[in-house]
């Protein structure tokens, strides 16, 4: 239990799986490719790269596979939100290619499966899209008629025995699931060794431009020819890509019912829940994923778990609450994952995964690899980083605040010797200060207080406090910090200024 919060407050993927233990970075190695980032997107790209012939090292700063991959709901398909609305903006040649490479990616996960032997639950199964709202029939009707043209196992449905509120839906045949982290700790033993390497707990702090790249972390440097960005959030970013990243956040639940969902995935757009099935010991576990916020959002985010038991209860009738989690996605203005070179030649990035990481990370990593071994591939126009060059911001870009995190990191900031005690309450947090020189103040159960700067050092936004998880969050770009200050997820890099405990 966790304020109030039924189940364990950890994903089901990192505790029903082993812990890595790979060595920290070597100082002074040489390699062609640096992937930074371990999760979906920086291993597949790894094995790919090293199935080509390339050296590589993975660096991760925590552990691999332990971030957004192993939160994410696991779900393998080619549907998109929507083909209909694609065709309209992009047309048809360019939406035909976007379908061919999702297709190609759920075959592409299934043959790693294959070819190294994984035993990671895979399991050929529908996915199931559909909506509450009867007025909106016609646009599946329609989304199913595109999708069949471009060539998908794709049919429209009225009637959903195990969902009686639905209205209409599309079903996609022969997807796929699969637990995520069996996946990449399979493929992260064909990595590591014959010249390439995994490295953990080992944070990139700078990349220093040159022939070739050298990756400063704090553990020492690496240089490489290539380096990609897997980070989910770019932590190195010459083109400015943050200010067109719209980030959001979702709540995941695990538990046991007493209905049975039937064989499939099912996503139901409007109103938003995804879910599906768990094979556990115990028998099948449900998996539920909703309550969408933008990161940062200044609301009691352990609400957002009490609507998703509630609505779980109201369709499964719950036995027990087993686990709970969060998770955070990003997408770029035109709903298309952004994929390719940087303006910096050799850098590459893959993010903008737009909820549906498990597909479009592996499309990433398989274009990627063909940009650095010098294979053509009719998608790098297509998922291009550098088309948002001319566009205006759709997120915060004043730099302005960028100087007074600078100023916090450099000591310049001190704690107001006038604050005074606040009036805290026990696992209450509060932001205090004037102007831009803000402070946070998190009073925890024992009556310890944690005093940091509360303004987030990559780009200076005002930090926001997270109930559930206890964490300070960035409204602008993502980045979140445990209340000891602590950078745990990018794109920021440093941790928060810290200040003497109130006695």
């Amino acid at each position: 239990m966790s304020d109030g919060i039924p189940g364990k407050a950890k994903s089901f993927w990192i505790d029903s799986t082993p812990e890595t233990n790979f060595s920290k970075l070597e100082n002074g190695l040489k390699i062609d490719v640096a992937v930074l980032g371990g999760g979906i997107a920086g291993l597949t790209t790894a094995i790919m790269l090293k199935e080509a012939g390339k050296s590589v090292a993975v660096i991760e700063a925590r552990r691999i596979v332990e971030d957004i991959t192993a939160t994410t709901t696991a779900k393998i398909s080619a549907h998109a939100f929507f083909y209909s609305t694609m065709l309209d903006n992009l047309g048809k040649e360019k939406t035909q290619m976007f379908a061919e490479a999702n297709l190609k990616a759920v075959e592409s996960v299934s043959n790693l499966v294959s070819k190294y032997g994984i035993d990671c639950d895979f399991h050929r199964t529908p996915c199931y899209i559909y909506t509450e709202a009867e007025e909106e029939g016609g646009i599946y009707k329609s989304e199913a008629e595109v999708a069949h043209e471009l060539g998908l196992p794709v049919s429209y449905v009225e009637n959903i025995s195990f969902a009686p509120n639905a209205k209409a839906g599309v079903v996609y045949q022969n997807q796929a699931e699969f637990h995520p982290r069996k996946y990449l700790l399979g493929l992260s033993k064909e990595i590591a060794g014959e010249g390439s390497y995994i490295f953990e707990n080992t944070r990139v702090l700078k990349i220093k431009e040159g022939t070739p790249y050298e990756i400063e972390t704090n553990n020492g440097s690496i240089k490489a020819d290539n380096v990609v960005m897997a980070t989910h959030f770019p932590i190195y970013d010459p083109d400015n890509l943050y200010t067109q990243l719209k980030i959001t956040r979702s709540y995941i639940m695990a538990y046991y019912a007493r209905k049975t969902l039937p064989d499939g995935m099912y996503v139901c757009l409007n109103p938003f829940h995804t879910y599906r099935s768990i094979p556990t010991d115990r028998g099948k576990m449900i998996m539920i994923a909703g309550e969408h916020q933008i990161v940062g959002t200044p609301i009691d985010t352990r609400k957002c778990y009490n609507r998703l038991e509630e609505y779980a209860e109201d369709n499964w009738e719950i036995e027990s609450i087993e686990y709970h989690w969060s998770n955070q996605d990003n997408a770029a203005p035109d709903g298309l994952p952004i994929i390719g070179e940087t303006s910096k030649p050799g850098v590459y990035v893959a993010t903008a995964f737009g909820g549906w990481g498990m597909t479009h990370a592996t499309t990433a990593a398989y274009l990627i690899t063909d940009l650095i071994t010098g294979k053509e591939n009719h998608l790098v126009e297509l998922f291009d980083p550098l088309r948002f060059k001319n566009s205006k911001p759709v997120v915060s870009s004043d730099d302005e605040k960028l100087e007074i995190s600078r100023k916090f990191q450099k000591n310049e900031i001190l704690w107001p010797s006038n604050s005074g005690v606040l009036d805290l309450s026990r696992d209450e947090a509060r932001v205090m200060g004037k102007g831009k020189e803000k402070f946070s103040i998190y009073l925890d159960e024992k009556g310890h207080m944690h005093r940091l700067q509360a303004v987030c050092n990559h780009r200076g936004c005002t930090l926001v406090w997270n109930t559930a998880e206890k964490t300070w969050d960035c409204p602008c770009h993502g980045s979140r910090y445990n209340y000891y200050g602590r950078v745990i997820h990018g794109p920021a890099l440093v941790d928060l200024k810290k200040y003497p405990e109130n006695r």
